[in-house]
């Protein structure tokens, strides 16, 4: 059975709805913000202030509203998905922004004519916000992640990693049981590979190889004899020797182990740990990279498809290239780099910008510990956080606290409904944060004012700074998306008049509150 809500009632769902998502998540917002519990039905409660983690989890036992905020938490995760922070900015907003033009709505505006008139005045307030950006040093990259974390030390860790290696998909965060927060550079190519077999380790961790040959076989490896002079060329120079071949001959893998014992050869043979085009893609790095010929028809092998490298370091389940960086290889990461602005498919875009990052700067790996599971859990979300602010830092960075859209919303001077909407609303992220911290904001937007914006209120060490040398900074990014995320959906359901919805749909004890129409 269907239930169609309409005019008057489906607004009030709608208020209720935005509401309910907007004050719990927003209660997070700033230094000062609160944390909320969370259940799961999979894993133990936890404690959390990240506002995409608390949007996902609201949910509401009244159908129409649980409709309602699966729309609304668009816009925060939207927000989110693109830059990695900015969910609890973009719900602040999105309330206000609905609430102040329901209001206008309810006097008789007519809501399609209001969406244009927002959609007008959105663009104008974009290019007012990238007006007052600059470029991040390392100092303001400290101070951005010290702000996302909430924590000095972990901010510091997310600073070194984000400004070694460049790229937040070159960073990874393992939690270990003991009580620890430390940070590893890994510089050159790391490649996951298999080790085919545990005898090429002969009892050690691991092989390290100087000056190594290097022959990439991407077709099926049927026997040594289509090598031969390869393999006869390597013993005599006392050469160490590589393969990748992912298909091959048993016979091969014997006669190889033999050659390796018996130390007339010091070599192995690995898989490379994927598959179709990401393996396809792998093997043209290692061919840059080495200057090796891929392998891929037996009757034209010359002495021009083995490759070379100056060192190797190779586990059971990586192998690490040390190289010098060449013109070669300078043109082919930027072919990369060119090449990664086209994907829309994000774990293909985490893929492409991992292989840059080992060719430009290298990987970065944080371990963080804690006394309990749920603490650990927490600050690896804050680390995520963190990464997330400073990669959307890249473009620019903004003075924070909600002091830039503060700036921009006592400049304009009402001249239409969209005008005195974004007027109010965008000093809400300001006001929350002081709110979340128990103070009374008037006198400090009245005192901002006064000094003509160039000082700004540091909640968390609660003291008046001035803009030029303040640590309290937003992304750029962030705060356009977040702005233009909430614009979106605030006037998608503004000029929403109806709603048709399946009964019991959502959730297993729906009421019949609402009667058909």
């Amino acid at each position: 059975m269907k239930k169609i809500l309409t005019g008057t009632k489906l607004q009030e769902k709608m208020q209720e709805s935005i509401n309910l998502l907007c004050d719990i998540v927003g209660s997070t917002l700033g230094p000062k913000g609160s944390n909320v519990i969370i259940d799961h039905s999979l894993f133990t409660p936890f404690i959390t202030n990240d506002g995409a983690t608390i949007a996902k989890n609201i949910e509401s036992d009244d159908e129409v509203v649980n409709t309602i905020l699966e729309i609304a938490k668009e816009a925060s995760l939207k927000t989110n998905e693109v830059v990695g922070d900015g969910t609890t900015t973009t719900l602040v907003l999105l309330k206000s922004i609905f609430n102040t033009s329901l209001k206008y709505i309810e006097k008789g505006k007519n809501p399609i004519l209001l969406k244009k008139e927002l959609s007008i005045q959105l663009e104008n307030i974009v290019k007012k916000i990238e007006q007052e950006k600059r470029i991040p040093n390392e100092n303001d990259l400290l101070h951005i992640a010290s702000v996302a974390t909430n924590d000095q030390e972990l901010g510091k860790i997310a600073k070194e990693a984000f400004f070694k290696v460049q790229n937040k998909n070159a960073i990874t965060i393992k939690e270990m049981e003991e009580n620890q927060l430390d940070i590893l550079f890994t510089k050159g190519y790391i490649l996951n590979t298999e080790l085919v077999s545990d005898y090429f380790l002969k009892e050690q961790k691991s092989i390290e190889m100087e000056q190594a040959c290097v022959l990439i076989v991407h077709d099926y490896l049927e026997n040594l004899e289509n090598i031969s002079f390869i393999l006869n060329d390597c013993m005599q120079k006392k050469r160490n020797l590589v393969i990748f071949a992912n298909e091959y001959n048993e016979n091969v893998l014997r006669e190889m182990i033999s050659l390796h014992l018996e130390n007339e050869l010091n070599c192995c043979i690995l898989k490379i740990a994927e598959y179709g085009m990401h393996q396809r893609n792998l093997e043209k790095d290692l061919e840059i990279l080495t200057d090796a010929k891929i392998i891929e028809n037996y009757n034209f092998i010359t002495k021009d498809a083995i490759g070379f490298v100056r060192h190797l370091n190779i586990t059971k389940d990586t192998i690490c290239f040390d190289f010098i960086e060449n013109t070669k290889i300078k043109n082919y990461v930027s072919s990369l780099e060119k090449e990664v602005k086209e994907y829309k498919d994000e774990y293909e875009q985490v893929f492409l910008e991992k292989r840059i990052a080992m060719f430009k700067h290298g990987l970065a790996t944080i371990y963080i510990g804690a006394p309990t599971k749920t603490e650990c859990h927490e600050m690896k979300m804050r680390l995520e956080d963190a990464l997330c602010a400073l990669e959307s830092c890249k473009t620019g960075v903004l003075p924070g606290c909600g002091i830039t859209l503060l700036k921009i919303a006592s400049g304009i001077v009402p001249k239409t409904d969209a005008e005195a909407i974004f007027k109010e609303s965008l000093k809400m992220p300001f006001i929350k944060i002081l709110s979340n911290a128990g103070l009374d904001s008037i006198s400090f937007i009245e005192t901002i004012k006064k000094e003509n914006f160039q000082k700004i209120y540091n909640v968390k060490q609660e003291k008046m700074e001035t803009i030029e040398n303040t640590s309290i900074l937003d992304s750029l990014n962030v705060v356009t998306t977040s702005i233009i995320n909430a614009t979106s959906i605030a006037t998608m359901l503004l000029t929403t008049t109806s709603l048709v919805i399946n009964e019991y749909a959502n959730t297993m004890n729906k009421t019949n509150e609402y009667t058909e129409m």
